[in-house]
């Protein structure tokens, strides 16, 4: 069959997919990774999807079984067979290694429980943490992920570096939202992003900032008048990152008026400044590469942790597969 897959990475890019397909009555089976050991590409928990026409959204392995773990996917959909598959280390397949080591199971599904799924997508949009309970063997073994919100980013800013990291922080996979006192900046992105950019009318508007542990808060102005009313109201949130763009003389100045202006010390220390892994670049694209490392390494803790294997009673199971 020819290559059909998405490579999707959250959780929740996987469910908005389900929500989709059974909006449409579509059928799917749903993917999980039950068991790894050693060296692996994905994380315990991760999920995927496959339609009944052969599509995948989301991956488990980077490609070197995906194409096999699709194959096996279609085939339970036409038998409405739950299955567990083994791949790597011990594996029945021994075609079908697995470059980096280690072993790797996953639970195919062909009737997941579409109610649960929705309950999670819906808490994951909603900036809240989602549990699924998967059924590993039929001695009542379970396995209970919590998969935590998208790592969102807002950036507010102007000019070239403003764009270049809105881009790259979309390709990514962040959540971008954007504030700019700049029209032709809101344009430009808008065409190239499909982003909506919020007016900053004034440096001292009143606005909103909706930032919480999965978030991030970036100022990328080189006029930094624009930055002081937004970094007060960011260093009073719980938003994971703070950084702002600029020289380590300007952040020492920006340090200082935003101590003047009533904010404590502790709070202000939250701003990483300059921001980026690499300092001193000339270079827009460059900068948002560096601006775009320390968000990531801001956010390299999993997004999603195992948290319960046996005996849990969280809610209704979503899988109860044979040993196939």
């Amino acid at each position: 069959m020819p290559d059909q897959i998405t490579y999707t990475e959250h959780a929740q890019d996987v469910l908005e997919k389900a929500h989709e397909l059974i909006s449409r009555g579509d059928h799917f089976a749903l993917i999980t990774s039950v068991d790894i050991k050693g060296g692996t590409a994905r994380e315990l928990g991760s999920l995927a999807l496959v339609t009944a026409l052969g599509d995948m959204f989301g991956y488990l392995s980077n490609g070197c079984i995906d194409q096999d773990i699709r194959l096996n996917a279609l085939r339970c959909l036409a038998k409405k067979e739950r299955k567990i598959v083994h791949y790597g280390e011990g594996s029945p397949f021994p075609d079908l290694t697995l470059p980096c080591g280690g072993k790797l199971k996953v639970l195919i599904d062909p009737e997941p429980d579409r109610q649960v799924l929705m309950s999670a997508l819906d808490d994951l949009v909603a900036r809240r943490p989602a549990r699924l309970i998967f059924h590993t063997s039929q001695a009542a073994q379970t396995l209970e992920v919590e998969y935590r919100p998208k790592p969102k980013v807002t950036l507010a800013g102007r000019g070239a570096v403003f764009r270049a990291t809105t881009k790259l922080a979309q390709l990514a996979g962040f959540d971008v939202s954007c504030i700019s006192p700049d029209e032709d900046d809101a344009t430009a992105l808008k065409d190239a992003c499909g982003l909506t950019v919020h007016p900053l009318l004034s440096p001292a508007s009143a606005i909103h900032l909706s930032l919480d542990q999965w978030s991030a808060f970036l100022t990328l102005f080189h006029d930094h008048s624009w930055e002081p009313a937004l970094l007060q109201r960011a260093v009073r949130t719980p938003c994971r990152f703070i950084g702002a763009l600029g020289s380590q003389k300007t952040h020492e100045a920006r340090k200082a008026v935003l101590l003047a202006m009533g904010c404590e010390p502790a709070d202000v220390e939250r701003i990483h400044g300059p921001v980026g892994l690499v300092p001193s670049l000339r270079s827009a694209d460059l900068i948002a590469v560096a601006v775009t490392a320390e968000l990531a390494a801001a956010f390299s803790r999993s997004q999603q942790v195992v948290t319960g294997q046996k005996g849990s009673t969280y809610q209704k199971p979503v899988f109860e597969p044979s040993t196939g």
